[in-house]
């Protein structure tokens, strides 16, 4: 599997700059990508898209850490919402992990599917709430957590297209909010990558270089050239309208949710 590095080194690529540009995206492309090379590669079928969502959960540690050194450096990243919010997602997140690890590979397909197709729509029509509401206390910041935290952990992201919205429906200036969602993203990233290598330990049938569902190679290759390019993702962000492109990424998003689901249809 080592010759689909260049490939990994390109998806890491665009998803740091994507995570770092629009505060969402990275593991919405990571995770599809990620599953056709391990279906490729005659990984069992029943592994790949859990491999898929753990490897893909660990690499955002990395784009996270990148990412939020650029919004900090513009101070867009709200640390008392962070503080607040983390403790609801670390219990969402590492559940969510801990529960994906017992659905069939085709249930987890199908979550991801209408999830992508959701997001994407979003995307397109420039979907908002309004800001309308102020953030709400601590179990509401806890309850909102560990619902954004599991969500996350069964499609493999850091919650972005979850956090962003949430957080300009309290009002938070959208820049703020996309800084703050790329520091939310460290905590879903790393309780969502201990949740899947704990449920993947012992699991026979899993490639070598596999620790759990975390596939080290991949890790390695994404998270290198993602920390790169998502400090100019952010930096990017700050200087231009993003809207096109955001409605660009969504179309790329679409088709990979329908290419997915052909999939799930034709078995």
């Amino acid at each position: 599997m080592l010759s689909y590095v260049p490939v990994f080194l390109v998806l890491g690529s665009c998803a740091g700059f994507l995570a770092g540009l629009l505060g969402v995206g990275g593991g919405l492309i990571i995770v599809p990508v990620l599953v056709w090379v391990f279906e490729h590669a005659n990984v069992a079928p029943v592994h790949a898209l859990h491999l898929a969502l753990g490897t893909s959960l660990a690499s955002i540690l990395f784009t996270a850490s990148s990412s939020i050194r650029g919004h900090h450096a513009r101070s867009a990243v709200d640390w008392q919402i962070l503080r607040s919010i983390s403790p609801g997602i670390l219990i969402g997140t590492y559940s969510g992990a801990m529960l994906a690890s017992r659905i069939s590979s085709v249930g987890l397909k199908w979550f991801f599917v209408v999830f992508a197709c959701v997001v994407s729509v979003q995307m397109l029509m420039n979907a908002k709430p309004k800001p309308e509401k102020i953030l709400p206390g601590v179990l509401g910041m806890f309850a909102w957590g560990a619902m954004i935290g599991v969500v996350s952990s069964m499609v493999g992201i850091g919650g972005g297209s979850l956090s962003v919205p949430f957080l300009f429906w309290c009002s938070v200036p959208i820049h703020r909010a996309v800084g703050t969602s790329a520091a939310i993203g460290f905590p879903i990233a790393f309780a969502g990558a201990v949740g899947y290598v704990v449920s993947g330990t012992g699991v026979s049938g899993l490639p070598d270089g596999a620790v759990g569902f975390v596939y080290i190679p991949a890790l390695a290759a994404i998270s290198l050239s993602s920390m790169l390019t998502a400090g100019w993702g952010a930096r990017v962000a700050h200087a231009l309208p993003v809207i096109k492109l955001k409605r660009a990424f969504a179309g790329l998003l679409l088709l990979m949710a329908i290419k997915m689901l052909m999939s799930l249809l034709l078995q």
